[in-house]
Parts: C-alpha cells; structure tokens; sequence
C-alpha cells in the first residue's frame, strides 16, 4: 500500500515501519517533511524521537491508518471484466 506521514513536529523524528515476511523500513523525517512509502496491510508504524533521557516512542500506528490511496482492483469498483473488456488480461 502506498502511505505517507507528514512530520508535523519541530523535531526530527524516527518512522519504523515493521511487517510481515520479515519486512522492516526505518526513515529519519526532518520537520514539515512528508515521507512517502509503502507498506504491507499488516504493517505496524512507530513514530521515535530522541528526548532528554534517550529515544521516545511519540506514536503507535497501523500502516492503514496512513494509507494515502486506495488500492485499484476491478472488484473494488464494482466492475466487471465482462462489461470492460480492456481489463481483461491475454
């Protein structure tokens, strides 16, 4: 799935994104900046930062939260490769 998160702190922050089938993306996002990147359904996102004391979990989110579009498939829009024969592979 395609996701995006815009870091809307003053701070630098840490987004880890872990998966399953061993997936795993660790991006350092700078203030204001928007991350975009893809992530299985699965997904689990933590949002990290480094305080006073060390590193701190700011944010606990799952990857669809973020989605930023839908997944395309025939079936999500009621369609049917009968009545659009371009969809039809071969």
């Amino acid at each position: 799935m395609s996701c995006g998160y815009r870091n809307t702190t003053e701070r630098m922050v840490i987004v880890r994104c872990c998966g399953p089938d061993q997936f795993y993306l660790e991006r350092v996002v700078f203030p204001f900046e928007l991350l975009s990147f893809h992530c299985p359904p699965e997904g689990d996102v933590e949002i990290w930062t480094h305080g006073l004391g060390g590193p701190e979990l700011l944010e606990r989110l799952q990857g669809r939260e973020l989605l930023i579009e839908q997944p395309f498939t025939p079936a999500a829009m009621n369609v049917t490769t009968e009545a659009t024969p371009w969809l039809q592979t071969g």
